[in-house]
């Protein structure tokens, strides 16, 4: 049957992503359905298992606390780091994006959460981490 999504699945969906308390993060709902291979890492493993036995035309949403979707938050990805530290052309307000490059060069990016004259407190943490999230998913079709 090619009708209901298997791990491996070729799925066109629409899907929208929220906190609990319905902040709208993502979605596709109004929009362009998305197609995604699944397996590939295009979409978070959690909510991939979240689609995996749905038919075409289901329509599901779900509730998963922190450990079943972006982990808890880690105190340990706190850090506070030095302004002179902080890339070069980045912008420099509180709650950027800024991004960070590894020494194998490999990007990462983190949050400003605090900033002074000195230093900036970087939170490298997911931006759903220990939050509770809404699932939303319309199934549109399966390859």
């Amino acid at each position: 049957m090619n009708d209901i999504v298997k791990p491996d699945s070729l799925v066109t969906l629409h899907y929208r992503l929220a906190t609990l308390d319905d902040v709208e993060i993502v979605s596709t709902f109004g929009a362009t359905p998305a197609t995604l291979q699944l397996g590939s890492g295009e979409l978070a493993p959690p909510l991939e298992a979240c689609l995996a036995g749905l038919a075409v035309g289901e329509r599901r949403v779900f509730t998963l606390g922190p450990e079943q979707a972006f982990g808890p938050h880690n105190a340990q990805l706190l850090q506070r780091l030095p302004r002179a530290e902080l890339p070069g052309g980045a912008k420099i307000e509180l709650h950027a994006l800024v991004e960070f490059v590894a020494p194998g060069g490999g990007k990462f990016t983190g949050v400003i959460r605090e900033l002074d004259a000195d230093s900036a407190l970087i939170d490298f943490n997911h931006p759903l981490a220990g939050k509770t999230i809404r699932f939303e998913v319309e199934v549109v079709g399966v390859l």
